[in-house]
């Protein structure tokens, strides 16, 4: 039987341009939230690029400004200068990287990749029960947040913690300190599964808020810088990059406002020793340690890293993630 090599290039060639195509206009989709309600398949593409985009984000400004903010959410009498010094002594620049490895990798390698395929899910199901586009914005991100939780980021927030907070030095008998492994090791030997997960119930409420804040608040600074922009330029066209970064470090930088949740998780995690502590907090005694011991102000220590990191996050996630989308789309 004769093949019609003609007809079968030509009909590749369709196919070929159809899938392009089509997936150009799911890039579209994703860049304008005004754009046509369609559902979103699961695409492993964008998978990759969230985790991609964290790990990029974590290795380079997010670790140190995450180590120096744990430092003073646990120590709540350092301040800012102080806590880049005592971090100094603690390692070098390589005490601004406690915790990278392997825990923030860890972290940074699946985080990225629930947080955008549950955030996209979560905005479809909203938009289509007639919510607009910054209310399911927000909503997807919420539960993209809870979903990043509960899924990787309990052990590993837990971990990165411990080891920007435990004692270092030489033990009483002269010999190196765990490592980071065998402290982990130690851990689950006695308090299992959930001692190594200690405190995911505050990282879902904070990833929750955080991520509702960031993704609601970005696309609200889109739409005030659209509606603000030169009356010469049509409101539909796109943001150039300089407009999206400005939008994405507006959402970051406000989204710090839960930054009393960030403090009481850190509270829970911290293995810093003081007299009268408890062993093992919930949200609600750790609360109360914190107002205790260093009052309304305690629940903001730690503050200012935090905005510098939620500014750097959003960026990469937000602004990176569209970016990085629309390169593939142009292939």
């Amino acid at each position: 039987m004769a093949i019609d090599t003609t007809t079968l290039g030509n009909n590749f060639s369709l196919n070929k341009s159809f899938i392009k195509n089509d997936f150009h206009q799911k890039i579209l989709n994703f860049l304008d939230p005004n754009a046509p309600l369609t559902k979103k398949p699961i695409n492993f593409v964008n998978l990759a690029i969230g985790a991609g985009l964290n790990m990029f984000e974590v290795t380079t400004l997010g670790q140190p400004f995450e180590v120096i903010k744990t430092h003073m959410a646990a120590n709540r009498g350092d301040s800012f200068p102080q806590a880049i010094k005592k971090t100094w002594h603690r390692g070098g620049v390589f005490g601004f990287y406690q915790g990278l490895i392997p825990w923030a990798w860890i972290e940074a390698g699946t985080k990225g990749a629930v947080l955008m395929f549950a955030a996209s899910e979560f905005e479809y199901l909203f938009r289509s029960a007639g919510i607009g586009p910054t209310g399911a914005g927000i909503m997807g991100g919420m539960g993209g947040g809870i979903a990043q939780a509960y899924a990787t980021m309990g052990f590993c927030t837990f971990m990165k913690t411990v080891e920007v907070t435990r004692h270092k030095g030489l033990s009483a008998s002269g010999g190196q300190p765990p490592t980071t492994i065998q402290v982990a090791r130690e851990i689950l030997k006695k308090e299992g599964f959930a001692g190594i997960n200690k405190g995911v119930n505050a990282v879902a409420l904070r990833q929750m808020t955080n991520w509702g804040s960031r993704f609601g608040l970005t696309r609200i600074g889109e739409d005030v810088i659209r509606k603000n922009r030169s009356k010469d330029i049509d409101p539909s066209a796109p943001l150039t990059s300089l407009q999206r970064i400005l939008a994405s470090a507006i959402g970051g930088g406000l989204s710090c406002w839960n930054q009393p949740i960030e403090v009481i998780r850190v509270e829970m995690q911290s293995q810093v020793k003081a007299e009268g502590r408890p062993d093992k907090h919930t949200i609600a005694t750790a609360a109360k340690w914190i107002y205790k011991n260093n009052g309304l102000i305690g629940f903001y220590r730690g503050v200012s890293p935090r905005i510098c990191l939620g500014v750097w996050q959003t960026v990469c996630m937000v602004f990176g993630g569209d970016s990085v989308k629309a390169h593939f789309a142009k292939k």
